[in-house]
């Protein structure tokens, strides 16, 4: 008798576990949306202050963009041209499924060390978190310089794809392992000696293939597809994000937002891994500090002539993204995120652009917890 009480007690602990779990992992629309209506505000020096970049809201030949159909031409140009410069993305892999190595069970998760084709001549290896609730869920796919970090073997406070998929999400972690091992850091296709796209375009081409297999996968809402990364992940997942408009929203962490060579290491897209790609041997070609010196590749020419990242940043409308910033992206970057925001005007929509700061560059549970806030609102229950 003492045991069936026993039992009984038990059971209504793990039942009321599990309730709580549920109700801090699902609140509800009316809460998220209280507790993330601040980060879509300019703080008041940067309202309406649209810095020295080139509208997007003009066509290259100063033609004024005036209506939702200007703006479908403009967009186009928009990506057309930085097609253009980068490097065309081969045809995109659409047809692969998951090639499951092993299958791990972690709490209420499924973890699966998984195979795909993210190059057209190149596997990598990630993991994909499933949570237990049936039904079809939203995804994340988290990206940095290794997939294990993302899944809590790594440094703390870069667990995203963990932390999302207790929360409900379908996650997929993946990163560029071999080549942070021997310090070439990025895809070059198709092959580092010679490279037809820039790295961090050949980065977002990788991403946009691991969308298709995430979509193809049972359970995951291909509608509800997010992406997500810290520093060199973030800047990964912003030039995905913008530049294959299939992902449903991106989380952004301190990836330097625009060109700033006042920030050093932090914002290095002259670097022969990112924009600045020549073929090897590769010598340090930036100071920590001013102008660049001898930089090589597409970044000069970006430069020189009046591109900046802001123009990517217009390919989102009026698919929402989030700026988590550090150290690297303070509230000055309004000066950029607001011609994002007058281009979501122009579409009819706001509150599509958020950025939160700190002034760290890693994240901590308080820029975390704004991440995650901002992934439910617009992906969770409906």
């Amino acid at each position: 008798m003492k045991f069936l009480l026993f039992l009984t007690i038990l059971f209504h602990l793990i039942c009321i576990q599990a309730l709580q779990t549920s109700s801090a992992t699902t609140k509800s629309k009316k809460k998220l949306w209280k507790e993330i209506e601040p980060y879509f505000t300019p703080t008041p020096e940067y309202k309406n202050n649209y810095g020295e970049f080139r509208s997007p809201l003009k066509f290259y030949d100063e033609t004024p963009v005036n209506t939702p159909q200007d703006w479908s031409r403009r967009r186009q140009e928009i990506s057309n041209q930085w097609h253009k410069m980068m490097g065309e993305w081969p045809e995109i892999i659409t047809d692969q499924k998951f090639e499951i190595i092993e299958t791990t069970q972690r709490e209420n998760l499924t973890q699966y060390k998984v195979r795909f084709k993210w190059l057209p001549d190149q596997y990598t290896e990630g993991y994909l978190l499933i949570p237990e609730e049936k039904g079809k869920k939203p995804a994340v796919i988290t990206v940095f310089y290794e997939p294990e970090t993302a899944i809590g073997l790594g440094k703390p406070n870069r667990d995203f794809a963990l932390q999302m998929a207790k929360k409900g999400f379908v996650t997929l972690s993946i990163g560029t392992s071999e080549t942070t091992k021997n310090k070439t850091y990025s895809l070059y296709y198709p092959s580092i000696n010679n490279a037809q796209m820039q790295p961090i375009s050949a980065l977002a081409y990788a991403a946009a293939n691991a969308w298709n297999v995430l979509a193809n996968t049972e359970g995951v809402d291909s509608t509800r597809i997010a992406i997500a990364g810290h520093s060199y992940g973030g800047k990964w997942a912003m030039f995905a994000s913008c530049l294959y408009d299939k992902f449903a929203c991106g989380v952004w962490s301190d990836p330097g937002i625009v060109f700033d060579e006042t920030k050093g290491s932090g914002v290095n897209y002259w670097e022969p891994w990112y924009l600045g790609y020549y073929p090897p041997p590769w010598e340090n070609t930036w100071r920590k500090t001013g102008m660049i010196e001898n930089a090589k590749g597409l970044y000069p020419k970006l430069k020189q002539e009046g591109y900046d990242l802001h123009e990517l940043h217009a390919l989102m409308a009026p698919r929402p993204f989030l700026v988590s910033g550090g150290s690297g992206d303070q509230p000055v970057r309004w000066t950029a995120l607001n011609h994002t925001i007058a281009v979501n005007k122009l579409l009819g929509y706001k509150n599509r652009v958020a950025m939160t700061n700190r002034k760290e560059h890693s994240p901590n549970k308080e820029s975390n917890e704004q991440m995650y806030n901002f992934l439910m609102f617009f992906l969770g229950k409906k």
